[in-house]
């Protein structure tokens, strides 16, 4: 493919990846941490190599272990972003942004042209004069991007760009990215935490945990039929993972039933979903034999607006409720209460590893 291939395994870090990313394509790199998610941006930069495996960007061989290859980090045609800005402390902002250009061999007065360019890119020219210790830490991921963008990589990636920032500076970083992202059609990997950075800026997800790619797809597929524990948590989904019966799943808190996927067949580990709103919570025992009630107890009660999030040990599992219901029932931790979901209210689909049962 013309993009970006990665099979790589790291032994000591208990990794193994499988990975294709189509030119130009925006892809959030999600999981929990410790899942592996820099290690892998890592090994594609290069600052990590694989103990077996290839990376291939764009027809151009990267590493390959079975032929020796490892090309250096700065001949990769990479740009790795991390989360803070790491701008050199004695440049200005336009000396940092044309650091690329002049690593590269261009003349001091055209890099200097290049770094204003970009610089304007990113609105942040009235910076330019400026070293890093009088920027804010808006301004200097500003300045950091148009570094990054200077040195024309065919490859971007961003480890949580907006990690560090404050709740006032980042959805104007995340805005900008996302401009210069779509307008130039850049190849990236955003590692983030946050969906709404998947959502803004990505087009394509891959859910990494144990240091292994459990899930990709499209974004709104991935937050709205979510098949891994991971996605569904940060979709606000409740998941429960189990085997395809006939008309649900079997899983670890018993037969779940709800409406099955034509690509589920029995047998086929499978995940079943549904919204935290879908569930009714009832102190007694339900009478009428519903089909799907679960015996929980109450270990947080969170209030969220207008509504009430009611999570227990369950499986994860969790309600959404009003907070007239939360005083009417009773409700906080320690509370022995009951879950019902309507059938036809749960989606079941095909899973992507076996080891998502009881995660």
């Amino acid at each position: 493919m013309s993009g970006l291939h990665v099979r790589a395994r790291v032994d000591a870090r208990s990794v193994d990846f499988d990975l294709d990313v189509a030119s130009g394509s925006v892809v959030a790199i999600l999981g929990p941490n410790g899942a592996g998610k820099s290690t892998l941006l890592n090994l594609i930069a290069g600052l990590v190599l694989p103990d077996e495996g290839r990376i291939e960007l764009g027809g151009r061989i990267l590493t390959d272990t079975s032929a020796g290859v490892a090309v250096p980090p700065h001949r990769r045609s990479v740009v790795l972003l991390a989360q803070q800005a790491l701008l050199f402390p004695h440049l200005t902002a336009a000396g940092n942004v044309a650091f690329a250009p002049r690593s590269a061999g261009t003349r001091r007065r055209a890099a200097h042209t290049e770094a204003m360019r970009w610089l304007d890119a990113v609105d942040a020219v009235e910076f330019a004069d400026r070293k890093p210790h009088r920027l804010s830490g808006g301004q200097a991921q500003r300045v950091a991007i148009a570094r990054a963008l200077a040195a024309d990589p065919q490859l971007l990636l961003l480890d949580e760009p907006m990690a560090a920032l404050d709740v006032a500076a980042a959805p104007a970083i995340r805005s900008l990215l996302r401009r210069i992202l779509r307008e130039d059609r850049r190849t990236a990997l955003v590692v983030t935490h946050d969906p709404l950075d998947a959502l803004a800026l990505a087009d394509r997800v891959v859910v990494v945990e144990s240091g292994r790619v459990v899930e990709h797809g499209a974004v709104r597929d991935v937050l709205t039929r979510p098949r891994s524990a991971f996605a569904a948590q940060i979709a606000g989904m409740n998941l429960i993972a189990g085997t395809v019966t006939g008309d649900g799943v079997d899983t670890e808190v018993g037969a779940v039933h709800g409406v099955v996927g034509e690509e589920c067949a029995p047998g086929d580990v499978a995940a079943a979903v549904f919204s935290p709103a879908a569930v009714a919570v009832y102190v007694d025992e339900p009478h009428g034999s519903p089909r799907n009630a679960f015996e929980v107890t109450v270990t947080e009660v969170e209030a969220r607006g207008s509504t009430v999030l009611v999570r227990t040990g369950v499986a994860g599992l969790a309600a959404e409720v009003t907070p007239a219901a939360v005083a009417d029932l009773g409700l906080e931790p320690g509370s022995a209460v009951w879950f019902v979901v309507k059938a036809t209210e749960i989606r079941v689909h095909r899973a992507a590893l076996p080891v998502l049962r009881g995660s």
